[in-house]
């Protein structure tokens, strides 16, 4: 009986080291955008290494009454579900644009866009209405496009108004004499 036992922790192991070898990458990045670290060398994504760690804990505990779902999305999901209980203790991501987001802003902003989750789904997720995480998403999207605005992205051409002072002459009407 332990013998049988043995081996089926030995080959739940594997199952899980499998995932974490197939899906830890993603994971890992999904974490450094939600903390802020993505500029960091590598090795040294402290706060999203740890949040990681504790998801895979969490998933790997799990993984017996996973049968028939799916572990990415469990893994996903603890791993939002921490940051945001992280946020709530006011140790606000640090990093880059999306710097400029609440955590809960950030988060969303992460699972749908960078994590192509549904809406329903991030919904899900979170436990928040689909219209809530629609109003969410919209107002971290319109903060990341003022941010763009004030740092100057306005490409070749284009003035601090981004092109609305009116249409630029075409290339032969500027050429003619």
């Amino acid at each position: 009986m332990a013998e049988r036992a043995t081996r089926r922790d030995r080959l739940r192991a594997l199952e899980f080291e499998d995932f974490v070898a197939g899906a830890g990458g993603r994971l890992l990045h999904t974490a450094t955008l939600l903390t802020g670290e993505p500029s960091q060398p590598p090795g040294a994504y402290a706060r999203a290494e740890r949040l990681l760690h504790a998801a895979l804990s969490r998933t790997y505990a799990d993984w017996d009454r996973l049968r028939g779902g799916d572990p990415y999305d469990r893994a996903r999901r603890e791993l939002a579900l921490r940051f945001a209980r992280e946020a709530r203790r006011h140790q606000r991501p640090r990093g880059g644009l999306l710097d400029r987001l609440t955590p809960i802003e950030r988060l969303v902003l992460v699972l749908r866009m960078y994590e192509e989750a549904g809406e329903e789904q991030t919904a899900a997720l979170l436990g928040l209405p689909a219209d809530r995480i629609r109003a969410v998403c919209a107002r971290a999207v319109a903060t990341l496009r003022t941010a763009g605005a004030g740092r100057g992205t306005a490409g070749p051409g284009r003035g601090p108004s981004h092109g609305t002072a009116g249409p630029r002459p075409a290339p032969d009407a500027r050429a003619a004499p």
